[in-house]
Protein backbone atom coordinates (compact mmCIF):
# COMPACT_ATOMS: atom_id res chain seq x y z
CA UNK A 1 0.00 0.00 0.00
CA UNK A 2 2.77 2.20 0.61
CA UNK A 3 4.19 1.88 -3.03
CA UNK A 4 0.49 2.75 -3.85
CA UNK A 5 0.58 6.08 -2.04
CA UNK A 6 3.58 6.98 -3.63
CA UNK A 7 2.26 6.59 -7.17
CA UNK A 8 -0.90 8.71 -5.94
CA UNK A 9 1.46 11.67 -4.71
CA UNK A 10 3.33 11.70 -7.79
CA UNK A 11 0.53 11.67 -10.35
CA UNK A 12 -0.99 14.74 -7.66
CA UNK A 13 2.53 16.42 -9.16
CA UNK A 14 1.52 15.45 -12.28
CA UNK A 15 3.87 12.94 -13.29
CA UNK A 16 3.46 10.86 -15.85
CA UNK A 17 2.71 7.19 -15.79
CA UNK A 18 6.45 6.62 -17.84
CA UNK A 19 7.76 9.08 -15.15
CA UNK A 20 6.55 7.17 -12.02
CA UNK A 21 7.14 3.71 -13.62
CA UNK A 22 10.74 4.99 -13.96
CA UNK A 23 10.84 6.65 -10.59
CA UNK A 24 9.49 3.80 -8.59
CA UNK A 25 10.72 0.74 -10.51
CA UNK A 26 7.56 -0.81 -11.63
CA UNK A 27 6.61 -1.77 -15.00
CA UNK A 28 4.37 0.66 -16.91
CA UNK A 29 1.56 -2.07 -16.79
CA UNK A 30 1.27 -2.46 -12.92
CA UNK A 31 1.50 1.58 -12.55
CA UNK A 32 -1.11 1.82 -15.14
CA UNK A 33 -3.71 -1.16 -13.22
CA UNK A 34 -3.15 1.09 -9.75
CA UNK A 35 -3.83 4.28 -11.11
CA UNK A 36 -6.89 3.09 -13.26
CA UNK A 37 -7.97 1.47 -9.71
CA UNK A 38 -7.93 5.12 -8.14
CA UNK A 39 -9.68 6.49 -11.33
CA UNK A 40 -12.74 4.31 -11.24
CA UNK A 41 -13.19 4.96 -6.87
CA UNK A 42 -13.86 8.92 -8.33
CA UNK A 43 -11.89 10.42 -4.96
CA UNK A 44 -9.66 12.99 -5.34
CA UNK A 45 -5.74 12.44 -4.27
CA UNK A 46 -6.38 14.26 -0.86
CA UNK A 47 -8.99 11.76 0.31
CA UNK A 48 -7.41 8.10 -1.19
CA UNK A 49 -4.34 9.37 1.08
CA UNK A 50 -6.58 9.31 4.23
CA UNK A 51 -7.69 5.76 3.76
CA UNK A 52 -6.16 3.00 5.86
CA UNK A 53 -4.26 0.60 4.44
CA UNK A 54 -7.21 -1.82 4.61
CA UNK A 55 -9.32 0.38 2.82
CA UNK A 56 -7.00 0.98 0.02
CA UNK A 57 -6.07 -2.58 -0.27
CA UNK A 58 -10.42 -3.23 -1.13
CA UNK A 59 -10.13 -0.41 -3.08
CA UNK A 60 -7.82 -2.00 -5.68
CA UNK A 61 -8.23 -5.66 -5.44
CA UNK A 62 -11.73 -6.27 -6.92
CA UNK A 63 -11.18 -9.59 -7.77
CA UNK A 64 -12.95 -10.27 -4.22
CA UNK A 65 -15.83 -7.92 -4.68
CA UNK A 66 -16.39 -10.31 -7.98
CA UNK A 67 -19.52 -12.89 -7.63
CA UNK A 68 -18.10 -15.99 -8.67
CA UNK A 69 -19.42 -17.40 -11.74
CA UNK A 70 -22.72 -19.76 -12.06
CA UNK A 71 -20.32 -22.91 -12.37
CA UNK A 72 -18.06 -22.26 -8.65
CA UNK A 73 -21.75 -21.62 -7.11
CA UNK A 74 -22.53 -25.25 -8.58
CA UNK A 75 -19.13 -26.72 -7.99
CA UNK A 76 -18.84 -25.37 -4.26
CA UNK A 77 -22.55 -26.53 -3.41
CA UNK A 78 -21.22 -29.77 -4.62
CA UNK A 79 -18.55 -30.02 -2.31
CA UNK A 80 -20.64 -30.61 0.89
CA UNK A 81 -21.40 -34.17 -0.70
CA UNK A 82 -17.53 -34.45 -1.92
CA UNK A 83 -16.87 -33.92 1.98
CA UNK A 84 -19.46 -36.76 2.93
CA UNK A 85 -18.52 -38.99 0.74
CA UNK A 86 -14.41 -38.47 0.99
CA UNK A 87 -15.13 -40.82 4.66
CA UNK A 88 -15.70 -43.68 2.85
CA UNK A 89 -13.64 -46.32 2.54
CA UNK A 90 -11.71 -46.48 -1.12
CA UNK A 91 -13.64 -43.30 -2.06
CA UNK A 92 -11.07 -41.04 -3.63
CA UNK A 93 -11.58 -36.70 -5.02
CA UNK A 94 -10.45 -38.52 -8.78
CA UNK A 95 -13.94 -41.31 -8.25
CA UNK A 96 -15.59 -38.46 -7.31
CA UNK A 97 -14.75 -35.76 -9.81
CA UNK A 98 -16.00 -38.61 -12.77
CA UNK A 99 -19.03 -38.74 -11.29
CA UNK A 100 -19.10 -34.56 -10.93
CA UNK A 101 -18.32 -34.71 -14.86
CA UNK A 102 -21.16 -37.31 -15.91
CA UNK A 103 -23.24 -34.84 -14.11
CA UNK A 104 -22.03 -31.34 -15.46
CA UNK A 105 -19.96 -32.33 -18.45
CA UNK A 106 -19.06 -28.90 -19.09
CA UNK A 107 -17.36 -28.49 -15.48
CA UNK A 108 -13.93 -27.90 -14.59
CA UNK A 109 -11.03 -30.20 -15.08
CA UNK A 110 -9.63 -32.46 -12.27
CA UNK A 111 -7.05 -30.21 -11.52
CA UNK A 112 -9.51 -27.08 -10.76
CA UNK A 113 -11.75 -29.22 -8.94
CA UNK A 114 -8.93 -30.24 -6.58
CA UNK A 115 -7.93 -26.57 -6.61
CA UNK A 116 -11.16 -25.10 -5.77
CA UNK A 117 -12.27 -27.80 -3.22
CA UNK A 118 -8.83 -27.23 -1.63
CA UNK A 119 -9.65 -23.72 -1.08
CA UNK A 120 -13.64 -24.25 -0.44
CA UNK A 121 -12.26 -26.29 2.96
CA UNK A 122 -10.31 -23.11 3.60
CA UNK A 123 -13.17 -21.13 3.43
CA UNK A 124 -15.12 -23.29 5.76
CA UNK A 125 -12.05 -23.57 8.49
CA UNK A 126 -12.04 -27.99 7.77
CA UNK A 127 -9.60 -29.45 9.97
CA UNK A 128 -8.09 -32.75 9.53
CA UNK A 129 -10.90 -34.31 10.47
CA UNK A 130 -12.21 -34.64 6.73
CA UNK A 131 -8.84 -36.91 5.82
CA UNK A 132 -10.65 -39.62 8.51
CA UNK A 133 -12.18 -42.73 6.77
CA UNK A 134 -15.48 -44.73 8.09
CA UNK A 135 -14.87 -47.00 10.70
CA UNK A 136 -11.44 -46.59 10.56
CA UNK A 137 -9.71 -44.62 14.18
CA UNK A 138 -11.37 -44.24 17.64
CA UNK A 139 -9.59 -41.63 19.52
CA UNK A 140 -9.56 -41.91 23.44
CA UNK A 141 -8.34 -40.24 26.21
CA UNK A 142 -9.17 -38.72 29.89
CA UNK A 143 -10.46 -35.28 30.84
CA UNK A 144 -7.81 -33.50 32.76
CA UNK A 145 -10.70 -32.63 35.21
CA UNK A 146 -12.35 -34.83 37.39
CA UNK A 147 -16.26 -35.53 38.85
CA UNK A 148 -17.11 -36.87 42.08
CA UNK A 149 -18.77 -39.01 43.93
CA UNK A 150 -20.03 -38.97 47.67
CA UNK A 151 -20.84 -41.59 50.31
CA UNK A 152 -24.25 -41.39 51.60
CA UNK A 153 -22.87 -42.90 54.92
CA UNK A 154 -19.50 -40.72 55.92
CA UNK A 155 -19.85 -37.38 53.27
CA UNK A 156 -16.43 -39.00 51.75
CA UNK A 157 -16.24 -37.22 48.41
CA UNK A 158 -14.03 -39.92 45.89
CA UNK A 159 -12.47 -37.55 42.78
CA UNK A 160 -13.04 -39.70 39.43
CA UNK A 161 -11.79 -40.33 35.94
CA UNK A 162 -13.53 -39.93 33.29
CA UNK A 163 -12.91 -41.19 29.60
CA UNK A 164 -14.18 -39.88 26.32
CA UNK A 165 -13.52 -42.05 23.26
CA UNK A 166 -14.70 -40.27 19.54
CA UNK A 167 -15.23 -41.99 16.06
CA UNK A 168 -12.72 -40.30 13.53
CA UNK A 169 -15.48 -39.99 10.50
CA UNK A 170 -18.85 -39.01 12.53
CA UNK A 171 -17.28 -37.27 15.65
CA UNK A 172 -19.96 -39.78 17.25
CA UNK A 173 -19.24 -39.60 21.11
CA UNK A 174 -19.12 -42.29 24.27
CA UNK A 175 -17.97 -40.50 27.65
CA UNK A 176 -17.75 -42.62 31.11
CA UNK A 177 -17.06 -42.12 34.65
CA UNK A 178 -14.33 -44.80 35.80
CA UNK A 179 -12.75 -45.52 39.19
CA UNK A 180 -9.42 -44.44 37.61
CA UNK A 181 -6.56 -44.82 35.00
CA UNK A 182 -5.20 -48.09 35.48
CA UNK A 183 -5.21 -50.73 32.73
CA UNK A 184 -8.41 -52.39 34.69
CA UNK A 185 -10.89 -49.37 34.45
CA UNK A 186 -9.20 -48.34 31.14
CA UNK A 187 -9.89 -51.42 29.24
CA UNK A 188 -13.04 -51.73 31.01
CA UNK A 189 -13.80 -48.09 29.31
CA UNK A 190 -12.98 -49.72 26.21
CA UNK A 191 -15.13 -52.25 26.19
CA UNK A 192 -18.03 -50.14 27.12
CA UNK A 193 -17.06 -48.57 24.25
CA UNK A 194 -17.05 -50.61 21.40
CA UNK A 195 -20.56 -52.04 22.69
CA UNK A 196 -22.03 -48.33 22.63
CA UNK A 197 -20.91 -48.30 18.97
CA UNK A 198 -21.74 -51.41 18.09
CA UNK A 199 -18.89 -52.52 16.34
CA UNK A 200 -14.99 -52.08 16.57
CA UNK A 201 -12.82 -49.81 14.49
CA UNK A 202 -9.64 -50.71 12.86
CA UNK A 203 -7.28 -49.11 15.25
CA UNK A 204 -7.69 -47.19 18.38
CA UNK A 205 -5.41 -43.91 18.93
CA UNK A 206 -4.74 -43.65 22.97
CA UNK A 207 -2.88 -41.08 24.50
CA UNK A 208 0.95 -42.10 26.17
CA UNK A 209 -0.68 -43.02 29.29
CA UNK A 210 0.63 -46.13 31.31
CA UNK A 211 -2.42 -48.56 31.36
CA UNK A 212 -1.75 -48.31 27.54
CA UNK A 213 2.24 -47.63 26.63
CA UNK A 214 4.99 -49.56 28.05
CA UNK A 215 7.58 -47.33 26.94
CA UNK A 216 7.31 -43.94 24.43
CA UNK A 217 8.67 -43.59 21.39
CA UNK A 218 8.07 -41.60 18.43
CA UNK A 219 8.35 -43.96 16.21
CA UNK A 220 8.05 -47.84 18.01
CA UNK A 221 6.43 -47.30 21.25
CA UNK A 222 6.43 -50.24 23.68
CA UNK A 223 2.74 -51.55 24.14
CA UNK A 224 1.74 -52.62 27.90
CA UNK A 225 1.10 -56.67 27.21
CA UNK A 226 -2.43 -56.18 28.73
CA UNK A 227 -3.42 -53.79 25.84
CA UNK A 228 -1.75 -55.56 23.28
CA UNK A 229 -3.79 -58.56 24.11
CA UNK A 230 -6.44 -56.56 24.04
CA UNK A 231 -6.04 -55.27 20.71
CA UNK A 232 -5.44 -58.69 19.30
CA UNK A 233 -8.85 -60.20 21.01
CA UNK A 234 -11.11 -56.81 18.91
CA UNK A 235 -8.27 -57.28 15.89
CA UNK A 236 -8.12 -53.63 15.93
CA UNK A 237 -4.96 -52.35 15.99
CA UNK A 238 -3.14 -49.65 18.56
CA UNK A 239 -1.32 -46.85 17.17
CA UNK A 240 -0.48 -44.12 20.37
CA UNK A 241 0.00 -40.85 19.95
CA UNK A 242 3.14 -39.30 19.62
CA UNK A 243 4.13 -37.74 23.09
CA UNK A 244 3.44 -33.90 23.16
CA UNK A 245 1.48 -34.18 19.54
CA UNK A 246 -1.75 -33.48 20.39
CA UNK A 247 -2.77 -32.71 17.22
CA UNK A 248 -2.23 -36.48 16.34
CA UNK A 249 -5.23 -37.24 18.30
CA UNK A 250 -7.07 -33.42 17.86
CA UNK A 251 -10.70 -34.69 17.63
CA UNK A 252 -10.82 -36.11 21.06
CA UNK A 253 -9.09 -33.25 22.91
CA UNK A 254 -11.81 -30.92 21.11
CA UNK A 255 -14.11 -33.93 22.23
CA UNK A 256 -12.98 -33.07 25.62
CA UNK A 257 -13.32 -29.21 25.58
CA UNK A 258 -17.02 -29.72 24.18
CA UNK A 259 -17.81 -32.09 27.18
CA UNK A 260 -16.84 -30.01 29.95
CA UNK A 261 -19.48 -27.28 28.30
CA UNK A 262 -22.19 -29.97 27.69
CA UNK A 263 -21.58 -32.64 30.26
CA UNK A 264 -19.43 -31.41 33.64
CA UNK A 265 -21.58 -27.84 33.62
CA UNK A 266 -25.19 -29.11 33.79
CA UNK A 267 -23.95 -31.81 35.89
CA UNK A 268 -21.82 -29.16 38.37
CA UNK A 269 -24.61 -28.94 41.33
CA UNK A 270 -25.45 -32.58 41.27
CA UNK A 271 -24.59 -34.93 44.18
CA UNK A 272 -24.29 -38.70 42.72
CA UNK A 273 -23.89 -41.79 45.52
CA UNK A 274 -22.65 -44.42 43.56
CA UNK A 275 -20.23 -44.21 39.85
CA UNK A 276 -23.25 -45.96 38.74
CA UNK A 277 -26.10 -42.81 39.19
CA UNK A 278 -22.78 -40.66 37.78
CA UNK A 279 -23.04 -42.28 34.80
CA UNK A 280 -26.75 -42.70 34.10
CA UNK A 281 -26.45 -38.78 34.17
CA UNK A 282 -23.45 -38.48 31.62
CA UNK A 283 -25.68 -40.86 29.22
CA UNK A 284 -28.47 -38.43 29.53
CA UNK A 285 -26.65 -35.62 28.96
CA UNK A 286 -24.60 -37.40 26.33
CA UNK A 287 -27.66 -38.19 24.00
CA UNK A 288 -28.87 -34.55 22.98
CA UNK A 289 -24.65 -34.09 22.30
CA UNK A 290 -24.75 -36.61 20.02
CA UNK A 291 -27.75 -35.56 18.45
CA UNK A 292 -27.34 -31.65 17.66
CA UNK A 293 -26.58 -30.41 14.61
CA UNK A 294 -22.88 -29.00 14.17
CA UNK A 295 -21.97 -25.34 14.21
CA UNK A 296 -23.11 -24.26 10.79
CA UNK A 297 -23.95 -27.34 9.72
CA UNK A 298 -27.43 -29.13 9.37
CA UNK A 299 -26.12 -32.88 10.33
CA UNK A 300 -25.22 -34.01 13.63
CA UNK A 301 -22.65 -36.79 15.34
CA UNK A 302 -25.50 -39.49 15.40
CA UNK A 303 -26.60 -39.02 11.48
CA UNK A 304 -22.88 -39.23 10.43
CA UNK A 305 -22.49 -42.49 12.63
CA UNK A 306 -25.25 -43.94 11.29
CA UNK A 307 -24.70 -43.18 7.81
CA UNK A 308 -20.66 -43.38 7.80
CA UNK A 309 -19.06 -45.20 11.03
CA UNK A 310 -21.72 -47.78 11.97
CA UNK A 311 -21.88 -49.52 8.35
CA UNK A 312 -18.24 -49.53 8.54
CA UNK A 313 -17.60 -50.91 11.72
CA UNK A 314 -16.51 -54.39 11.87
CA UNK A 315 -18.47 -57.30 14.25
CA UNK A 316 -17.69 -57.10 18.07
CA UNK A 317 -16.96 -60.60 19.21
CA UNK A 318 -18.94 -63.05 20.55
CA UNK A 319 -17.28 -62.48 24.10
CA UNK A 320 -16.21 -59.41 25.56
CA UNK A 321 -11.92 -59.02 26.26
CA UNK A 322 -11.54 -60.53 29.67
CA UNK A 323 -8.54 -58.94 31.21
CA UNK A 324 -5.29 -61.06 31.41
CA UNK A 325 -2.02 -60.70 33.52
CA UNK A 326 1.11 -62.08 33.20
CA UNK A 327 3.68 -63.13 35.33
CA UNK A 328 7.64 -65.43 34.60
CA UNK A 329 7.75 -67.88 36.89
CA UNK A 330 10.14 -71.34 36.96
CA UNK A 331 8.94 -74.58 36.40
CA UNK A 332 9.51 -76.59 39.81
CA UNK A 333 10.75 -80.36 39.95
CA UNK A 334 7.88 -81.13 40.86
CA UNK A 335 6.07 -80.12 37.80
CA UNK A 336 4.63 -76.92 39.10
CA UNK A 337 4.58 -73.07 38.58
CA UNK A 338 3.99 -71.24 41.52
CA UNK A 339 0.77 -67.91 40.94
CA UNK A 340 1.79 -65.67 43.71
CA UNK A 341 -1.29 -63.70 43.28
CA UNK A 342 -3.05 -66.77 45.03
CA UNK A 343 -0.40 -68.80 46.43
CA UNK A 344 -1.20 -71.46 44.34
CA UNK A 345 0.78 -74.30 42.90
CA UNK A 346 -0.76 -75.42 38.83
CA UNK A 347 0.93 -78.03 37.28
CA UNK A 348 2.76 -78.05 34.02
CA UNK A 349 4.50 -81.03 31.50
CA UNK A 350 7.20 -82.59 33.48
CA UNK A 351 9.78 -82.02 30.32
CA UNK A 352 9.94 -78.53 31.11
CA UNK A 353 11.26 -78.65 34.69
CA UNK A 354 13.92 -75.80 35.16
CA UNK A 355 12.23 -73.59 32.42
CA UNK A 356 11.61 -69.98 32.44
CA UNK A 357 7.62 -69.50 31.80
CA UNK A 358 4.70 -67.21 31.20
CA UNK A 359 2.15 -67.25 33.31
CA UNK A 360 -0.77 -65.62 31.81
CA UNK A 361 -4.42 -65.42 34.17
CA UNK A 362 -7.64 -63.84 34.34
CA UNK A 363 -10.68 -64.18 36.50
CA UNK A 364 -11.43 -67.74 35.60
CA UNK A 365 -8.22 -69.36 34.01
CA UNK A 366 -4.56 -70.06 34.27
CA UNK A 367 -2.58 -70.68 31.23
CA UNK A 368 1.33 -71.54 30.98
CA UNK A 369 3.64 -70.60 27.54
CA UNK A 370 6.98 -71.98 26.68
CA UNK A 371 8.03 -69.62 23.76
CA UNK A 372 5.12 -68.40 22.87
CA UNK A 373 3.80 -71.88 23.14
CA UNK A 374 0.79 -72.89 25.38
CA UNK A 375 1.74 -75.73 27.41
CA UNK A 376 -0.40 -76.16 30.00
CA UNK A 377 -4.64 -74.62 30.86
CA UNK A 378 -6.40 -74.63 34.28
CA UNK A 379 -9.09 -73.31 35.95
CA UNK A 380 -8.16 -70.96 38.45
CA UNK A 381 -8.10 -71.75 41.85
CA UNK A 382 -7.55 -69.68 44.71
CA UNK A 383 -6.91 -72.04 47.77
CA UNK A 384 -3.73 -70.93 49.15
CA UNK A 385 -0.90 -73.76 49.13
CA UNK A 386 -3.12 -76.03 47.72
CA UNK A 387 -1.67 -77.77 43.69
CA UNK A 388 -4.00 -78.16 41.00
CA UNK A 389 -2.72 -81.12 38.68
CA UNK A 390 -3.42 -82.87 35.59
CA UNK A 391 -2.42 -86.58 35.61
CA UNK A 392 -0.88 -86.78 32.16
CA UNK A 393 1.73 -83.60 33.03
CA UNK A 394 3.27 -86.01 35.86
CA UNK A 395 6.32 -88.23 35.12
CA UNK A 396 4.96 -92.39 35.91
CA UNK A 397 6.09 -91.77 39.56
CA UNK A 398 4.70 -88.73 40.55
CA UNK A 399 1.17 -89.85 38.84
CA UNK A 400 1.40 -92.92 41.19
CA UNK A 401 1.79 -90.74 44.14
CA UNK A 402 -0.95 -88.10 43.10
CA UNK A 403 -3.08 -90.87 43.14
CA UNK A 404 -2.88 -91.84 47.17
CA UNK A 405 -5.91 -91.84 48.71
CA UNK A 406 -7.67 -93.28 51.67
CA UNK A 407 -9.66 -95.52 49.64
CA UNK A 408 -6.95 -97.02 47.63
CA UNK A 409 -4.26 -98.10 50.57
CA UNK A 410 -7.36 -99.56 52.51
CA UNK A 411 -8.42 -101.92 48.66
CA UNK A 412 -4.34 -102.85 48.76
CA UNK A 413 -4.84 -104.21 52.11
CA UNK A 414 -8.08 -105.54 51.78
CA UNK A 415 -6.52 -107.75 49.07
CA UNK A 416 -3.96 -109.11 51.39
CA UNK A 417 -6.40 -109.96 54.52
CA UNK A 418 -8.80 -108.83 57.20
CA UNK A 419 -5.82 -107.99 59.86
CA UNK A 420 -3.78 -105.91 57.34
CA UNK A 421 -7.07 -103.69 56.54
CA UNK A 422 -7.77 -103.31 60.23
CA UNK A 423 -4.06 -101.69 60.72
CA UNK A 424 -4.13 -99.74 57.49
CA UNK A 425 -7.68 -98.23 59.15
CA UNK A 426 -6.27 -98.05 62.35
CA UNK A 427 -3.16 -95.69 61.01
CA UNK A 428 -5.44 -93.84 58.73
CA UNK A 429 -7.94 -92.60 61.19
CA UNK A 430 -5.99 -91.77 64.18
CA UNK A 431 -3.76 -89.07 61.83
CA UNK A 432 -5.30 -85.91 62.39
CA UNK A 433 -5.07 -85.60 58.01
CA UNK A 434 -5.00 -89.05 56.13
CA UNK A 435 -2.15 -87.64 53.95
CA UNK A 436 -0.02 -88.15 57.35
CA UNK A 437 -0.22 -91.90 57.17
CA UNK A 438 0.49 -92.07 53.31
CA UNK A 439 4.13 -93.11 53.37
CA UNK A 440 3.15 -95.48 56.89
CA UNK A 441 0.75 -97.34 54.91
CA UNK A 442 2.89 -97.34 51.54
CA UNK A 443 5.90 -98.77 53.83
CA UNK A 444 3.59 -101.81 55.36
CA UNK A 445 1.94 -102.83 52.06
CA UNK A 446 5.14 -102.58 50.31
CA UNK A 447 6.35 -105.38 52.91
CA UNK A 448 3.75 -107.87 51.35
CA UNK A 449 5.76 -107.79 47.73
CA UNK A 450 9.01 -108.85 50.02
CA UNK A 451 7.86 -111.38 52.64
CA UNK A 452 4.68 -112.68 51.52
CA UNK A 453 1.11 -111.74 52.31
CA UNK A 454 0.59 -114.38 55.06
CA UNK A 455 3.59 -112.77 57.44
CA UNK A 456 2.38 -109.76 56.78
CA UNK A 457 -1.24 -110.29 57.58
CA UNK A 458 -0.15 -112.24 60.80
CA UNK A 459 2.42 -109.54 62.15
CA UNK A 460 -0.66 -107.15 61.26
CA UNK A 461 -2.54 -108.80 63.81
CA UNK A 462 -0.02 -109.25 66.38
CA UNK A 463 0.78 -105.54 66.62
CA UNK A 464 -2.90 -104.57 66.11
CA UNK A 465 -3.48 -106.15 69.42
CA UNK A 466 -0.88 -104.70 71.10
CA UNK A 467 -2.13 -100.91 69.72
CA UNK A 468 1.06 -100.67 68.05
CA UNK A 469 -0.17 -98.75 64.52
CA UNK A 470 3.31 -98.33 62.81
CA UNK A 471 5.96 -99.39 60.41
CA UNK A 472 8.70 -99.88 62.50
CA UNK A 473 6.73 -102.51 64.64
CA UNK A 474 5.39 -104.11 61.94
CA UNK A 475 8.88 -104.26 60.21
CA UNK A 476 10.59 -105.36 63.51
CA UNK A 477 8.00 -108.10 64.05
CA UNK A 478 8.19 -109.37 60.48
CA UNK A 479 12.40 -109.63 60.60
CA UNK A 480 12.36 -111.45 63.93
CA UNK A 481 10.05 -113.93 62.75
CA UNK A 482 7.64 -113.29 65.30
CA UNK A 483 4.40 -113.82 63.80
CA UNK A 484 5.45 -117.01 63.16
CA UNK A 485 5.90 -118.35 67.06
CA UNK A 486 3.43 -119.16 68.90
CA UNK A 487 1.68 -117.40 71.26
CA UNK A 488 -1.44 -116.65 73.11
CA UNK A 489 -3.58 -113.55 73.61
CA UNK A 490 -4.19 -113.48 77.55
CA UNK A 491 -7.58 -113.10 78.24
CA UNK A 492 -8.88 -109.56 79.33
CA UNK A 493 -9.86 -108.93 82.77
CA UNK A 494 -12.88 -106.92 82.74
CA UNK A 495 -11.55 -104.95 86.13
CA UNK A 496 -7.99 -104.92 84.50
CA UNK A 497 -7.43 -101.13 82.98
CA UNK A 498 -4.41 -101.02 79.92
CA UNK A 499 -3.48 -103.84 77.68
CA UNK A 500 -1.69 -107.16 78.20
CA UNK A 501 1.91 -107.64 77.36
CA UNK A 502 4.55 -110.68 78.55
CA UNK A 503 6.78 -107.80 80.02
CA UNK A 504 4.09 -105.85 81.90
CA UNK A 505 3.82 -106.93 85.55
CA UNK A 506 0.29 -107.59 87.03
CA UNK A 507 -1.33 -106.83 90.23
CA UNK A 508 -0.59 -110.09 91.87
CA UNK A 509 3.60 -108.32 91.61
CA UNK A 510 2.43 -105.96 94.21
CA UNK A 511 0.88 -107.74 97.21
Amino acid sequence: MSVLRQIIILKEKRFSNRAISRQLGLSRKTTNKYIGYANQSQLTASELLQLTDEQLNALVDTRAQKPPEDYLQILYHHFCEVEKQLKRVGVTRLLLWQEYKQLHPHGVSYSRFCFHFRRWRQSQQVTMHFDHKAGDKLFVDFTGKKLSVVDPATGEITQVEVFVAVLGASQYTYVEAVVNQKIESFISALIHAFIFFGGVPLAVVPDNLKAAVTRADRYEPLLNDIFQDFGNHYQTGILPARAYKPRDKALVEGAVRIVYNRIFAPLRDQTFSSLADLNGAIQDALTPYNQINFKGRSVSRYRLYEELDKPALQPLPARPYELKRYVKATVYKSSHVWLGEDKHYYSVPYRFMGKKVKIAYTTHSVEVYYNYQRIAAHLRVKGHYQYTSEKSHLPSTHQFVSDWNPEKFIRWAGDIGPNTEFLIRQILERKPHPEQGYKTCLGILSLAKKLGKQRLEKACDRAAYYNSYSYRIVKNILEKGLEEQAWKPPEKDSNQLGVFHENIRGKEYYQ
